[in-house]
């Protein structure tokens, strides 16, 4: 068996504990007190100690963490050895990568605020990014800082992108959630047979009064009728989900996500009755009000502002990812905002070998 060798310097990681404010006493009790991994190029403790850098801040998928990216990885590089690779190849200069731990009870977030799941649009930007810059020999200034990610970490990326331009100066979106009425609502009747099993009292063969069931306790206005209660302490109790828990634990936090309501037994409300499955259109409306694809006009002139954008996409993506991608590319050359669109014959899985093409392109735009 033939090992891969690194090429090349490999930089030093860093890994930090940060006790947020922002995040402390969320609705999840989730930790506020987390690690967050740093890495530092191999040209950090070289020669001049007054230079500084460029930052890149990686923004992971659902049920991902930052200091995931970090680690060993089979017949591939870790987010780091691929950026040491692509220095040493000359294909990029020297930057600072910053790996954030923003995994959730409900197995990670959108990169926004929450009073359901936490605040995390402000926890990177108000607290991480100004304790990094405090850290670290960084050029802190939007111009010389970007994000990316992929799935919900491009969604991330491409909402900070619109929305909080103020820290970043580019980003990179790679297989991003955009067109939520293909992605998202597709997957919604698994999602309500999931709950089904948790579900009281347990259903029996026989007479089912439709009407009498759909408008049971708030059912019609998107509350919870204690089954999902239910569902999250039962996976919240197992160390393996199925896969069908998995995709419901995620429409759940992405209800958590785009539609909080303090008032909801759960914080949150969802778009769909429990029962019939009929859409909430009130409610739907809230997840559109997220969607990528309807944000560009919106943020156009933010958007303008950016010295990059990078979206891509598999063309064979299983969350039909593509669609949305393709709506966003085409509303972002309408609203005459310079990207780049690139789309690859694969899926939504494993695709860390595109940042071959984004980390040099991120580089290019936030260079000194």
């Amino acid at each position: 068996m033939t090992l891969k060798r690194p090429k090349g310097p490999a930089g030093t990681l860093v890994v930090l504990e940060h006790a947020s404010r922002i995040l402390k006493d969320n609705r999840l009790g989730d930790p506020h007190v987390r690690k967050l991994a740093v890495w530092l190029p191999p040209q950090y403790d070289d020669g001049a100690r007054n230079r500084r850098f460029p930052v890149l801040y990686d923004l992971v998928g659902f049920t991902g963490s930052g200091l995931a990216h970090t680690n060993w990885k089979p017949f591939g590089d870790n987010v780091p050895e691929r950026a040491a690779r692509l220095i040493h190849e000359r294909k990029m200069g020297p930057v600072i990568l910053v790996f954030p731990d923003c995994f959730t009870a409900l197995g990670g977030n959108q990169y926004v605020n929450s009073s359901a799941i936490g605040n995390y649009a402000d926890y990177l930007t108000r607290e991480i990014v100004p304790f990094v810059d405090h850290e670290f020999r960084t050029l802190a200034r939007r111009e010389h800082r970007g994000c990316f990610g992929k799935s919900s970490g491009g969604y991330g990326a491409m909402i900070h992108g619109m929305k909080y331009t103020k820290y970043w100066g580019a980003v990179a979106n790679h297989s991003g959630d955009a067109y939520f009425d293909f992605i998202y609502w597709a997957d919604w009747p698994n999602t309500l047979n999931e709950l089904a099993r948790h579900r009281v009292p347990k259903r029996r063969a026989g007479t089912y009064g439709a009407r009498r069931e759909s408008g049971r306790r708030g059912l019609s206005e998107g509350l919870d009728d204690g089954r999902i209660r239910r569902f999250l302490a039962h996976v919240w109790n197992k160390e393996k989900l199925s896969m069908a828990e998995g995709h419901c634990l995620m429409n759940l936090c992405m209800a958590a996500s785009y539609d909080p309501d303090p008032k909801a037994p759960l914080g949150f409300r969802v778009p769909f009755n429990l029962e019939t499955g009929e859409v909430i259109g009130k409610r739907w409306s809230r997840w559109r009000a997220h969607d990528p694809i309807n944000l560009v006009e919106k943020y156009r002139g933010n958007l303008k502002s950016l010295r990059g954008i990078y979206i891509d996409c598999g063309w064979r993506d299983q969350y039909h990812i593509q669609y949305g991608s393709r709506i966003l590319s085409k509303r972002l050359a309408a609203a005459g905002v310079r990207h780049v669109y690139d789309e690859f014959d694969d899926n939504h899985s494993d695709v860390d070998y595109r940042m071959d093409v984004s980390l040099p392109f991120l580089y290019r735009a936030l260079r000194p």
